[in-house]
């Protein structure tokens, strides 16, 4: 990304003096070995790095070197409290300006960028911004950094759901090039056409433009930050292509393997058939069941839960259903969720599952009942 924004700023006429962490260049502006020396004799200093301790890293070896009449633009993605500290601490020479958009959009000068400044300072950063795409004016470096969590958090679920579907598709047999097709012309057709080459059936060596490691820390920003847990960084996490690969990749990863959903098809012939023998198939015999009922707590053991069941089917058992609603498996543990419909009731079960001897068992279950 920084590269890319380089090289947009010095096909416009910009003097850009770059320098990377890595060491690694693009070859499409002059560089240089010190950072001190890269900032020396800016007027703007253009921040474009990973997370918050790398901003506070950089500019501590720089801060020297900054002369006092340098704006330092801030592109990065940083959690709210980081960037209102970074704005304290080097004062109103601060923008805190994330962008929305990735390597394409600096290409084309269509970034949205969430600049937080003063009016005089924003003033001055301006014609930058304006180069690199549209500039939209917030109160603070913090709201600019919320703002921007918040966007990047829309992305991962419209990933999640592209993965829900090419999953669907894939379990009905459905080519995934007709799948993507229509797809483009669904609410998340704009993602699929940008992200196609990645999704195919055979993709292309495409480089990325946000990687998924970048995205799973993004979500963990928000998470902290605002104390609410979310599902798409649980989501994100273990993709089989790693961190580096994009974030469209993680659209492709396989359903989950059908050995977790063992024990779940396991306990729904429980259901369906009456037989307890299910159901011992499908707990850890330490197993317990819990909930609700009649208006007081229960804790079933395995053995009480199965004397429930009589070895046939309930009465209406032809109008009853059941499916698995979710897994998610981290290593050696999975949560399931599973809707129940039987007759005037509704259960929602929640089970904790473990992998042991090479296969998977429920653990516990915890379930509420819908009347």
């Amino acid at each position: 990304m920084g590269s890319a924004l380089a090289a947009r700023l010095a096909a416009h006429g910009w003097d850009v003096v770059g320098w990377t962490r890595s060491g690694r260049t693009s070859g499409t502006v002059k560089v240089t070995d010190d950072p001190g020396a890269a900032v020396a004799r800016a007027d703007l200093v253009l921040l474009s790095l990973f997370d918050g301790p790398a901003c506070r890293q950089v500019l501590g070896e720089v801060r020297d070197s900054l002369r006092t009449d340098t704006i330092v633009l801030n592109t990065g993605t940083i959690a709210p409290a980081e960037a209102s500290e970074l704005a304290r601490r080097l004062g109103p020479a601060y923008v805190h300006a994330p962008v929305l958009g990735s390597v394409p959009a600096v290409a084309a000068g269509t970034l949205e960028i969430l600049a937080a400044a003063d009016q005089e300072m924003l003033d001055r950063v301006r014609p930058v911004l304006e180069t690199l795409g549209t500039v939209r004016r917030v109160d603070d470096a913090s709201t600019a950094a919320a703002l921007k969590l918040i966007a990047n958090n829309s992305l991962a679920g419209a990933v999640l759901a592209l993965r829900d579907s090419l999953r669907q598709g894939d379990a009905l047999g459905l080519p995934r090039a007709q799948v993507l097709d229509v797809l483009e012309l669904a609410p998340l057709g704009t993602l699929v056409a940008r992200k196609r080459p990645f999704l195919s059936d055979q993709p292309a060596a495409c480089t990325a433009e946000f990687t998924i490691g970048a995205l799973v820390k993004d979500m963990a920003l928000l998470a902290a930050a605002s104390n609410i847990p979310l599902r798409s960084a649980a989501g994100l996490v273990g993709t089989l292509a790693g961190p580096e690969a994009d974030i469209a990749v993680a659209a492709t990863v396989p359903a989950v393997a059908g050995t977790v959903l063992e024990p779940l098809r396991a306990y729904i012939r429980g259901h369906a058939t009456g037989d307890p023998a299910h159901f011992r198939a499908a707990f850890l015999p330490s197993a317990h069941i819990e909930g609700i009922r009649d208006g007081a707590f229960v804790s079933w053991r395995l053995d009480e839960y199965c004397a429930l069941f009589h070895g046939r089917p309930a009465p209406d058992e032809p109008t009853r259903s059941r499916r698995i609603d979710v897994t998610d498996v981290h290593g050696t543990v999975a949560t399931a969720t599973m809707t129940l419909s039987h007759g005037a009731d509704t259960f929602t079960d929640v089970f904790l599952l473990v992998r042991v001897d090479a296969g998977w068992r429920i653990a516990n279950k915890a379930y509420h009942r819908h009347s």
